[in-house]
């Protein structure tokens, strides 16, 4: 382990309660309530432009825009993969068709953050970033980019949740931005996976693509989502609220997206096993309105 990351570590076990709840506690989480305020300060770094205008942007009827049909991917590149050139799923949308305050990146005024909070998903701990970068051709004209910031599950403590997620492995999520002069859509595309703890190398846990995925979707829907039986079509609605914005979400699970392999896909040999591929090949697409505002003072 690198000095740094060592000092984080400490840093974080002296400062981080223990963990109480057995078995994946992700699941407790969909019980809790998620209208709580915050107002902690989040370092924010993104490509485009950090306006709370959205920029003007053209948004096809899927509400994004297929990021092989300009040469793009929706794999990651991972740097020093075994073997060379693996990659992660791309396998969460959150759609541009989506209300335009959503998807600004920020935590005030309903942004993006702010619905990321909604369903118990935070910004790195303390505002730092840990872990090597991925990056993803969208097929926007930017070509490859490195991802815009790394989101973990807070294990409902919004401040240092993060801080735990990382010590003790967990749900997470890089985001990257459709912005590029080709296709703008303004839609997010997510790499969602369960991660073990830092004392593993935060690998990726059995199916942990798949069901990191469908685990978020369980938050934001408040419910078991039977990853076995998802398939093309499959939809869901949830409704999740944070800083008393409410924010509606439906859900549709797409594929012809990905590929249902294990060829190419980070850590295959121990997330695809039993005959349940790394990458199941689905993608879901999140369509988000806000349906509530807080009254005005």
């Amino acid at each position: 382990m690198a000095p740094a990351a060592l000092s984080l570590t400490l840093l974080i076990l002296c400062t981080t309660p223990p963990l109480t709840s057995a078995g994946f506690p992700h699941l407790k989480g969909w019980q809790r309530s998620s209208s709580s305020s915050s107002s902690r300060w989040t370092r924010l770094w993104r490509r485009g432009s950090s306006s709370s205008t959205p920029p003007t942007r053209t948004v096809p009827p899927e509400g994004f825009y297929v990021p092989m049909s300009n040469g793009g991917s929706m794999l990651t590149s991972v740097p020093n993969t075994f073997p060379p050139g693996q990659g992660e799923p791309v396998n969460a949308i959150l759609s541009g068709s989506s209300d335009a305050q959503v998807l600004v990146d920020q935590e005030t005024d309903g942004g993006m953050r702010n619905y990321f909070l909604s369903f118990g998903f935070s910004g790195e701990c303390l505002g730092q970033h840990s872990g090597s970068d991925q990056a993803v051709d969208l097929g926007d004209g930017d070509g490859f980019q490195n991802e815009t910031s790394v989101i973990r599950w807070n294990y409902g403590d919004a401040q240092l949740g993060s801080c735990q997620e990382t010590i003790q492995g967990g749900n997470h999520f890089r985001y990257w931005v459709q912005n590029g002069p080709a296709a703008d859509s303004g839609a997010i595309f997510m790499a969602v996976s369960y991660e073990m703890p830092i004392s593993q190398d935060h690998d990726i846990i059995v199916n942990g693509y798949n069901l990191g995925r469908d685990w978020l979707i369980g938050n934001i829907t408040h419910q078991l989502v039977p990853t076995p039986n998802i398939t093309n079509g499959t939809s869901y609605s949830g409704t999740t609220a944070w800083a008393n914005y409410t924010y509606q979400t439906d859900i549709t699970y797409r594929a012809g997206l990905l590929e249902n392999t294990n060829f190419n896909i980070n850590h295959n040999f121990s997330v695809g096993v039993d005959g349940v591929n790394a990458s199941d090949g689905l993608v879901a697409v999140l369509d988000v309105k806000i349906t509530g505002v807080p009254a005005k003072s």
